[in-house]
């Protein structure tokens, strides 16, 4: 795999623990990273993935740990990644990034990505750019080599965390999140490095370590925070994967899987003192994010709505869970309303749930496939699109009062095998090359007044491809209908 040996400017930051944590020659590192990547199974995992989370120590002890996550990137087309690790031997407050230049392995250079790096600076929030802190630091070098072998490749922006406290974990996380949604069509990876517990034996070890990955598994940075705070859990890069797992959270992943977990005394059979380490991966569901730029609330009354799909009481009562739900998530207290009953809501259904305020787009997320009842999926998503769409600032209480609902229930998806057939106005989309996919939903081709190109050239542009890229052989176009009503909508039909 071809690796960048070329066009770094500036500081060039030295491998410090080469031929220690992992061998010093080009081609026996090659060879290593290899197999360990070979011998890890990718699984199926339905999404992108927008984050790791991988061990940092020497390889003898964690590449075969580390590999699990690598493998499910391999061959994968990212622009940048953005590496967060902790810092063992520099003690110091905030965040440091090493904003230009490019960190070397033995396989060759790095570029920093000194744009994407500048955007995440934040002195205010203590996150500066000191190069020092990792000059000697090896948690953050061991990610590389696994990356230019599974990626080939690629821009970097290193960075290390000395606090890790919990508001540290959240402006670090919040800022790499604003960063890369900033970044416009460039896909981006982040990588959390952390080791597990230390120096245990294998059963105490296994105890502590159960709760990290039960935080990791149900996705719960604020948990693992607050575990690692009260001492009932260790992780060196603790503050590190929470902090990237806020960061995820906000680019749109919503499911966290854990892929690997195994002590040194799994390698080495002395389990009277073991490290703990993990492999996991955060995924973003398949053209998940589906936006709905600008416009008005009334674009329901313009979209498609199969006829006889959803009853006026079955679309009242998930608009109100909708508001309820973003309610709670704010803090509110909410009474809890009569369900009804319905078979319809039951069923597993993709949905998306867009937020106006003032007319203007406030929010808009939800799931493309149908992986979760109608009911669950439009309480989740009302709650990520109001507070989790990286486009935006999470909805305040005072806002909430001014932002109008309005839900998209999905049909599933058909492949399109002639464009001709598809209606604007009556189709969403979605456009696939391999890893990338975009979706729009139908409303937004009638707002924006597309004809059939155009909203095809806009759905690869969402995609992250070329506007014309649906012309070409292997890209995959799919179709889907949708019922769109809102809260207006509601009340005329009331």
């Amino acid at each position: 795999m071809r690796t960048e040996r070329a066009g770094a400017a500036g500081d060039v930051r030295r491998p410090a623990v080469a031929g220690q944590f992992y061998p010093g020659d080009p081609a026996a590192l090659a060879r290593d990273v290899d197999r360990y990547l070979a011998a890890a199974p990718a699984p199926e995992l339905g999404g992108e993935v927008v984050a790791l989370v991988s061990p940092h120590a020497g390889y003898m002890y964690s590449g075969a740990v580390a590999a699990h996550g690598y493998a499910c990137v391999a061959g994968a087309a990212y622009d940048a990644v953005v590496v967060v690790a902790p810092s063992h031997r520099v003690a110091f407050r905030g965040s440091s990034v090493y904003a230009r230049g490019a960190y070397e392995t033995p396989l060759g250079l790095v570029p920093v990505d000194a744009e994407l790096a500048a955007a995440i600076l934040d002195p205010d929030a203590g996150i500066v750019d000191e190069p020092r802190v990792h000059v000697n630091e090896h948690s953050l070098e061991v990610q590389i080599p696994f990356l230019q072998r599974a990626l080939g490749a690629f821009r970097i922006v290193p960075i290390m965390m000395g606090d890790q406290s919990a508001p540290a974990v959240r402006a670090l996380g919040e800022r790499i999140a604003r960063a890369v949604a900033g970044a416009g069509d460039r896909k981006v990876l982040l990588v959390a490095s952390t080791d597990l517990s230390h120096y245990h034996d294998q059963q105490t070890a296994k105890g502590l370590d159960a709760r990290v990955l039960e935080a990791i598994g149900a996705f719960d940075p604020d948990r693992l925070v607050r575990l690692l705070a009260s001492g009932d859990c260790e992780a060196c890069g603790g503050g590190p994967t929470a902090a990237v797992m806020v960061a995820a959270r906000k680019l749109g992943a919503t499911e966290a899987r854990v892929l690997r977990y195994a002590t040194s005394g799994d390698v080495t059979g002395d389990t009277g003192q073991v490290v703990g380490y993990v492999s996991a991966v955060l995924v973003r569901p398949a053209a998940e994010a589906g936006e709905a730029p600008g416009g008005s609330n009334e674009s329901s009354a313009r979209a498609a709505r199969p006829g006889g799909a959803l009853r006026p009481d079955e679309r009242r009562a998930l608009l109100e869970l909708a508001r309820s739900s973003i309610a709670a998530a704010l803090g509110e207290k909410v009474s809890a309303g009569v369900p009804i009953c319905s078979a319809v809501l039951d069923e597993k259904r993709g949905a998306f749930v867009t937020l106006h305020r003032h007319g203007r787009l406030r929010g808009c997320i939800g799931y493309v496939r149908a992986v979760k009842s109608l009911r669950e999926t439009v309480a989740e998503m009302a709650v990520q699109a109001a507070l989790h769409d990286p486009r935006f600032s999470p909805l305040s209480k005072d806002e909430l009062p001014e932002v109008d609902i309005e839900i998209s229930v999905l049909s599933p998806l058909e492949e399109v095998a002639d464009v001709s057939t598809i209606e604007v106005g009556t189709h969403g989309l979605v456009v696939q090359d391999g890893a990338r996919s975009g979706l729009l939903l139908p409303q937004v081709a009638v707002e924006q007044g597309w004809d059939r190109e155009t909203f095809l050239d806009h759905t690869c542009l969402k995609a992250g491809l070329p506007a014309a890229s649906w012309k070409r052989k292997g890209v995959v176009i799919m179709a889907f209908t949708a019922e769109v009503f809102g809260e207006r909508d509601a009340a005329e039909d009331g």
